[in-house]
């Protein structure tokens, strides 16, 4: 990155002398290269931490927690139930190995570069270009479910005009500057948050009877047609795999939290302080919402069981069970929620993709042309990459919305879980190189979690077994589809083929743990560590906005 003038840096609007930072005042050519490498970092990192908690909290609420958990309802609510709390497990175990790590090393591009240092740079670029292809995706799911939502208000034009809208919206907040994008996202992620509490809120009132027929209903659908949905024990067993695949789509966070620790302000504290809040949103939000659409519609209700909802978010369990509640006007209130949700999704898909290609090309990974960034730290050429693949969404105006839908999901469920299964054996490796080389864990690690080395075993056992059963219903008698085996399975042969043929070519090593690399950047982040807090203890919070801004976050 260019800088104009050397002599400074800058943190928010404050400027900040050289001679200031860290190594500043060394003479030597190692003091002058940490210096110049600290004054990058400052300003390339522009995400504040109370951009990043409520990223934290609520970056990983998408639709799929409103609308497409209705097919895990179909699994009946215990059986839901029972694979959220088992898959928030799996989430929380994985968020723990990369609090550990990320903390330590908060790099740019995360858990991909870790994965090339820790394991193997095969590995770094299979997780890498499957992580690109997976965010990529998704920001084509929700350009192509905005059609979708506004298709409950009657609108039917051509899909091409919101397709459009939504991807410049993604490249204006993306491509200029981090913190712009940090700003839009906290209100957008404030909205996600308000319209999770409200829908409990919702769930709670009605079912005591707070409804326009004023039926107590209660835990009535428990009952009648039952907690869980199958007949035999192997049908029960499919719904509980199906429950979990479900789960498994709508839970996420930890590879978000890794990828904006590469632009976090002084990532040392706020990262590790994002990463403690993962256990209370994935109980408030997620199993708390899966309890809820438990409680609102029985498994046997026949919009979910047949398909016949004509929009998409009229396959959200909460609309379905405010109609069945003859419950006016909320629906459309839900719907516009939504597309709020939509739009936060996707803002927050841009930059993992963008990044994730990024820092590719950091190690060479990726044609060097995607490792430029402009003053402000932000790299432009892949976030306009990653706009041109996304023209991909106007494929939905040949094929149907809902098919390409179907594909999309699929596919990112599967690179999702191949992400958490990289990311937890990365971590393995990592406690495997600390007990080789002699490296005592308390005295090393800035952040220590409480169940390791559990917790990364845990991960490593249940993420890479679910990463092959995921698609699981192709293999029934008489579900057999081609693309929808290529969609579920699709990711594995291409990352993998990819992380093979570079170790092929490249003949790279699969790194012993004595010759793990444990050591080089921890100066540069010591020293990046100190300066915040100097930054902090020379400019205490004043006002009393600040003051209450500054205990919140």
């Amino acid at each position: 990155m260019q800088e104009d003038d050397k002599s400074e840096a800058y943190i928010g609007t404050q400027i900040v002398p050289l001679s200031d930072i860290p190594g500043g005042s060394s003479s030597s050519t190692d003091g002058d290269a940490l210096q110049a490498k600290i004054v990058h970092q400052v300003n390339h990192r522009r995400l504040n931490p109370r951009q990043i908690q409520l990223s934290a909290i609520a970056g990983s609420i998408g639709a799929a927690l409103f609308v497409a958990i209705g097919s895990g309802v179909l699994s009946g609510p215990l059986a839901l139930l029972i694979a959220f709390v088992f898959w928030a497990t799996v989430v929380y175990s994985i968020g723990q190995c990369q609090m550990e790590i990320v903390s330590l090393l908060p790099l740019d591009g995360s858990f991909i570069r870790l994965a090339t240092r820790m394991v193997d740079p095969a590995l770094g670029v299979a997780v890498g270009w499957n992580h690109f292809f997976a965010q990529t995706s998704y920001i084509i799911f929700e350009a192509t479910i905005i059609n979708t939502l506004v298709e409950y208000w009657g609108y039917d034009s051509s899909p091409a005009i919101l397709i459009t809208v939504s991807l410049l919206f993604y490249l204006a907040i993306n491509v200029y500057r981090a913190d712009l994008f940090g700003e839009v996202e906290f209100w957008l992620a404030l909205g996600k948050v308000l319209l999770a509490s409200g829908l409990i809120l919702f769930t709670f009132i009605a079912m005591l009877g707070g409804n326009p027929l004023h039926d107590r209903f209660g835990f009535r659908y428990w009952k009648n047609p039952g907690p869980w949905a199958g007949e035999t024990a192997s049908g029960r067993l499919e719904s509980f795999v199906n429950a979990v695949n479900v789960a498994g789509f709508c839970m996420g966070g930890p590879e978000y939290l890794s990828m904006i620790s590469g632009e976090a302000k002084d990532p040392r504290k706020t990262i590790p302080r994002a990463f403690k809040t993962l256990m209370t949103r994935l109980i408030i939000f997620f199993i708390g919402g899966c309890l809820c659409v438990g409680i609102l519609v029985p498994y046997n209700d026949e919009t979910l069981t047949t398909g016949s909802a004509k929009t998409y978010a009229g396959k959200s369990p909460y609309v379905i069970a405010m109609s069945r509640l003859q419950i006016p006007v909320l629906p459309s209130i839900v719907n516009a929620a939504l597309i709020t949700t939509v739009i936060s999704a996707g803002n927050a898909y841009t930059f993992n993709a963008s990044r994730s290609l990024h820092a590719l090309a950091l190690d060479k990974k990726a044609p060097s042309i995607f490792s430029r960034v402009n003053r402000k730290g932000v790299p432009y050429t892949s976030v306009i990459l990653v706009m041109l693949l996304s023209c991909l969404a106007y494929l939905a105006l040949g094929s149907g919305s809902a098919k390409v839908l179907n594909w999309i999901l699929n596919f990112c469920t599967a690179a999702t879980m191949l992400n958490w299964s990289v990311m937890a054996f990365t971590w393995v490796r990592f406690n495997r190189a600390m007990k080789k080389q002699g490296i005592d864990r308390k005295e090393y690690l800035p952040v220590l979690s409480k169940i390791q080395p559990y917790a990364g075993y845990w991960a490593l056992f249940w993420a890479p077994l679910f990463l092959f059963i995921q698609g699981y219903s192709v293999f029934l008698k008489g579900n057999w589809d081609v693309a929808t085996f290529i969609f579920n399975y699709g990711i594995i042969a291409l990352a993998g083929g990819i992380g093979l043929g570079f170790k092929i070519f490249a003949r790279t090593p699969f790194h012993r743990s004595e010759d793990v690399d444990l050591v080089s950047d921890l100066e540069f982040f010591d020293a990046l560590t100190n300066y915040y807090q100097q930054v902090k203890d020379d400019n205490p919070p004043t006002s009393v906005k600040d003051k209450i801004l500054a205990k919140i976050f």
